[in-house]
């Protein structure tokens, strides 16, 4: 799958996550999933780490709740989750792939490894015979 996201929602998900640093950023993704087969990104939403962790993450319910409600009133759909990795590579870690319970939800990781050199990717994640099987999306900063 191919999934786009805008230059100005990709630099609010970079700045949050430098100022939750050392803790892992997060918050939800909405848009719609076109007929031509890509996931656009409309709108992205910061939500609050309530474990202030550097090492996982869980939305807090209440910022979620509202972020759903939002999504619906907007004719949104709910497309997955942002979260950092304020010191690991941007690739799911054993903690996210064993939290990954929707096979229909992008999980985009944006790591803060490297000093002023962020790397954000998108995953799908999904049971396959009772392993967590994890593949790579396409994903491209657009204007």
């Amino acid at each position: 799958m191919r999934i786009t996201i805008k230059q100005n929602d990709f630099d609010r998900i970079y700045e949050h996550a430098l100022n939750e640093r050392p803790d892992e950023a997060c918050g939800l993704i909405a848009g719609d999933d076109r007929e031509d087969g890509v996931r656009e990104i409309k709108k992205v939403y910061i939500l609050t780490n309530t474990d202030h962790t550097n090492e996982h993450f869980t939305i807090d319910p209440k910022e979620q709740l509202m972020a759903i409600k939002d999504m619906r009133s907007n004719g949104l759909k709910p497309l997955g989750n942002w979260h950092s990795h304020p010191e690991s590579p941007s690739r799911p870690s054993e903690e996210d792939k064993r939290l990954a319970n929707d096979s229909k939800a992008s999980y985009l990781i944006l790591s803060l490894m490297e000093e002023g050199k962020p790397v954000l990717n998108a995953f799908h994640i999904e049971n396959v015979e009772g392993e967590k099987s994890v593949r790579r999306e396409e994903l491209e900063i657009v204007k």
